[in-house]
């Protein structure tokens, strides 16, 4: 397939923000895919060439990009950058570069969605001398043959920038309508921006077919090649360990009556430890890997918790939920996350930070066991089974602390016990549940008792004064809308350290931001948005100034949130709810 076809649907889904329209786009699209192309194409359209719990890079930052629009156009450096500050975007440069270029093309042929992404791809299995240069070629190859409005789709997607607006729901309605719509009747009409089902239930079993498909692979590639083979093909999935699915999320709720409501009594009560999801995987073989909550394998960060694994978990395979929770060795109390955080990252000194940086992994859930999916089973059936097969080691693997009841007096005594222990609240729990990957729902309820921290995106910021002159020291920080667009609500200054060694500071943050500078206009800088903070404030404010039409009072950085990626942003929606909420209070 030509890659210009693909570049045709970037178009098109560019021009709407209407959730439905681009669902229709893609799914008239992928009726032209054929097999060879399915897989291709379905990453592409997510902006990506690995499946997102791959951890290989591309390993391309800007100043290689703008060495290979060089190579690609024969236009200088100086004046690629020049264009760079001027539009704030690197995939438009290319596509300006390109339409003016002086450098006479030796040879050109049509770009394929299949040599595009090879080459793509081939960017992250370099290594060693010459890497740069063969990165280089490589990029500049495609550039060299692509069409301007090609370049810009090309450079976007090795630099990790498309935003094309597209959620899982939209894939996975658009794999149902491309694979079934004709079975199903389903007519889109653009006027009106609407669908016409001539079977509402049958509509139903195929959407959820496909959904449960990707609840179990975490790969819309798979399903839509799945999806191809029609229902049969989809019912025969299943998940794979080694694999990570998309954990199970909670609600939050204010009180303890809402709990209840919500889960039913009686229910689990377990401590809310204040540390980041891990996700287990162990192979028949024996092999171990460890996923965070974003997906990203972070096995060679925890042997330690590779080899509480292995000693202390009986099976020859399966699938835990936990959380790794930070704790102090002189005092055996838990830590803040923020505290533990950098061994996330931290890919040296790994003996060392297990010395001085200790977690316990609490387990609560089990999603796999010797080959059978426990995703559909009673939550009390997979306690149980965990109960079973862990043994508890002090500070190194725990089952998390749990209590069942129906009275309000036994969970306002544990809660005090879980806040005394270190840790943030309580989760609650239906015992009937079953586990639902990547949702939020009514099966499993957070409970903190204070007020709601926000997790926003620092999408620009501005350099100090006097003594904070080389540091980049006031952060503009924004939630997310329903199309992924940034929105402000104000600017953060307060929280960080001035020195490095007392814990988040200045200096880490400038060095961070720096890479991701946009544009510059005085002392503010406007960044690409990739840092998210964990930030606490006084009050929700409605404001004209900034375009969330909110603003934070006193916001503070509490945190880096390195378990979070920009587009896990506390929603607009949210923050509207938690304004309302003070009124009512």
């Amino acid at each position: 397939m030509e890659y210009s076809k693909l570049v045709e649907v970037y178009e098109q889904l560019n021009k709407t923000t209407k959730r439905l329209e681009k669902t229709h786009i893609i799914s008239e699209f992928l009726k032209e895919v054929g097999v060879d192309d399915i897989e291709h194409v379905m990453l592409l359209l997510e902006g990506r060439v690995f499946p997102n719990y791959d951890a290989r890079e591309m390993g391309v930052a800007s100043r290689l990009m703008l060495k290979s629009l060089n190579v690609a156009t024969g236009i200088s450096v100086d004046r690629i950058e020049k264009e760079w500050k001027k539009l704030g975007d690197l995939g438009k440069v290319a596509e300006e570069l390109i339409k003016t270029k002086k450098q006479a093309t030796l040879h050109s042929t049509k770009l394929t969605v299949k040599k595009v992404f090879d080459n793509i791809r081939k960017l992250a299995e370099l290594k060693g001398e010459g890497t740069v240069e063969r990165k280089t070629q490589l990029i500049a190859e495609l550039l060299t043959s692509a069409k301007p409005i090609e370049s810009k789709y090309i450079v976007k997607t090795i630099l990790m920038e498309m935003r094309l607006g597209v959620g899982e729901g939209a894939m996975r309605d658009a794999i149902t309508w491309a694979f079934f719509g004709k079975e199903l009747g389903i007519k889109y009409t653009k006027e009106g921006n609407d669908i016409e089902v001539e079977d509402r239930e049958k509509y139903n079993q195929y959407a959820d077919a496909v959904q449960k498909a990707y609840d179990v692979t975490n790969e819309f590639a798979e399903v839509a090649k799945a999806a191809k083979k029609g229902l049969e093909g989809l019912e025969n999935m299943s998940m794979k360990v080694g694999i990570p699915i998309q954990v199970m999320l909670a609600l939050k709720v204010d009180t303890i009556e809402e709990a209840f409501e919500t889960v039913g009594k009686p229910a689990a009560i377990e401590f809310k430890y204040d540390g980041f999801r891990i996700q287990a995987h162990k192979d028949e073989k024996g092999n171990i890997k460890l996923f965070t909550r974003r997906l990203e394998d972070v096995t060679n960060q925890f042997p330690d918790v590779v080899e509480y694994i292995k000693k202390n978990v009986r099976g020859k395979s399966f699938i835990i939920d936990s959380e790794a929770v930070g704790y102090s060795r002189k005092t055996g109390k838990y830590m803040p996350f923020q505290n533990i955080s950098q061994r996330i990252k931290r890919k040296y000194d790994i003996e060392k930070l297990i010395h001085e940086l200790p977690v316990e992994l609490n387990v609560f859930d089990i999603i796999n066991y010797e080959g059978k999916s426990m995703i559909n089973e009673e939550f009390e059936k997979r306690r149980r089974l965990l109960e079973k097969i862990i043994r508890q080691e002090q500070k190194k693997i725990a089952l998390s602390k749990i209590k069942i009841t129906s009275k309000k007096k036994d969970v306002e005594k544990f809660f005090k016990e879980a806040v005394n222990a270190g840790n943030e609240g309580l989760m609650f729990k239906s015992l009937k549940s079953p586990y639902k990957p990547g949702a939020r729902v009514g099966y499993m309820i957070k409970f903190k008792h204070i007020m709601e921290t926000l997790d926003l995106v620092i999408v620009g910021a501005e350099w100090g004064e006097g003594k904070r002159a080389k540091w980049l020291s006031s952060y503009t920080i924004a939630c997310i809308d329903e199309n992924g667009k940034f929105l402000g609500v104000g600017k953060a200054s307060t929280g960080l350290k001035e020195k490095e060694e007392e814990g988040l500071s200045f200096v880490e943050m400038t060095r961070l931001l720096k890479p991701l500078v946009i544009s510059e206009k005085g002392k503010e800088v406007i960044v690409k948005p990739k840092i998210v903070i964990e930030v606490g404030y006084n009050e929700i404010q409605k404001s004209p100034t900034y375009d969330s039409g909110f603003a934070l009072r006193f916001p503070r950085v509490i945190q880096r949130r390195l378990d979070k990626g920009p587009d896990e942003a506390s929603t607009l929606d949210y923050v509207k709810k938690l304004y309302e909420g003070q009124k009512k209070s």
